[in-house]
């Protein structure tokens, strides 16, 4: 099988090293390295200088999370699985990618699969939560079969580091674009009602967490918030989100106790911000089109949506 890795990035920074040297030390021929950069003007391409790549540039008012992304692999299709990193996540085991391959080899009706995510080292405690949650340390396949025993966790994948086959990659209609975020729900929802299986691969791990303010979580949640709002059929093929979210306060609050109590006032404050900046973004088509921009962790989508 050939393997294309396609990375976006923009101003980078110096974590671009270790996400190179994680590159390099993979097991798995990488047939093609594709990077998108949308205008870095800290060195972020520099740190690829004497590694083989093919780039793509593009105007930061231009990037779109899916739009940019399946340019990438129209531009360059010639491969048998699509492999999508961001600039922030650092393969942690050598054969990370080429589980994913072995997962593909071994199972015809794999559509995508994605990986665990590691807190960075040093990582704070909430950021650690985040990722002991979402990405726990057992690996499972998911089916339309699912649907009523996960809800809309059946769908749940990250291209901070994913794998698609190609074949199931265009037989979902790739990547849609015009979306704020979630490029990666929207295509494994697709994949799953057209009978393709995906996977969570816990054996292939990256390094990949955020240390978010309140603030900057209170605006993550409106996207998503405005993301499940203009893509309705995500709830009605899967669920909602509700009782995933009450599980989410629990195990943090639990994490918090047990990990750093002196953090809870800022957790209590920061599942807060998550509540109310999701349910806005639920209810943006009645917000003045200032007001979203200025909610929003993606405030480039609106000035293209005015």
């Amino acid at each position: 099988m050939k393997v294309n890795l396609y990375i976006p990035t923009l101003n980078g920074g110096s974590r671009m090293e270790e996400v190179v040297a994680g590159i390099q030390k993979q097991t798995f021929p990488i047939h093609r390295l594709v990077i998108v950069d949308s205008g870095s003007t800290d060195g972020t391409l520099g740190y690829l200088q004497g590694v083989a790549h093919d780039l793509m540039t593009l105007d930061k008012k231009d990037f779109d999370h899916g739009g940019t992304r399946h340019l990438a692999v129209t531009n360059y299709p010639d491969a048998d699985v699509f492999v999508f990193l961001t600039q922030d996540a650092i393969l942690e085991n050598p054969d990370a990618i080429e589980r994913m391959v072995q997962a593909f080899q071994s199972n015809p009706k794999l559509g995508m699969c994605y990986g665990q995510q590691l807190p960075h080292r040093n990582a704070k405690v909430l950021e650690s939560h985040s990722r002991l949650f979402n990405y726990p340390d057992k690996s499972q396949i998911r089916t339309i079969e699912d649907r009523d025993r996960l809800g809309i966790r059946t769908i749940s994948c990250s291209n901070s580091f994913a794998a698609y086959r190609s074949q199931a990659y265009f037989d979902a209609g790739g990547f849609p674009s015009d979306n704020i975020l979630g490029e990666d729900v929207l295509i494994a929802g697709q994949m799953i009602l057209k009978d393709w299986e995906m996977a969570y691969l816990a054996e292939a791990r990256v390094r990949h967490s955020h240390d978010y303010s309140v603030a900057e979580e209170f605006r993550r949640y409106f996207d998503i918030g405005v993301f499940h709002r203009d893509n309705p059929w995500i709830f009605e093929k899967f669920g909602t989100a509700g009782k995933e979210g009450m599980n989410y306060l629990r195990s943090e609050l639990a994490y918090v106790w047990k990990n750093n109590p002196l953090l809870l006032p800022k957790t209590i404050a920061s599942l807060a911000a998550k509540w109310i900046g999701y349910r806005l973004g639920l209810m943006h088509p009645s917000l003045p089109h200032s007001a979203k921009s200025s909610l929003s962790m993606h405030s480039t989508h609106w000035r293209k949506h005015k």
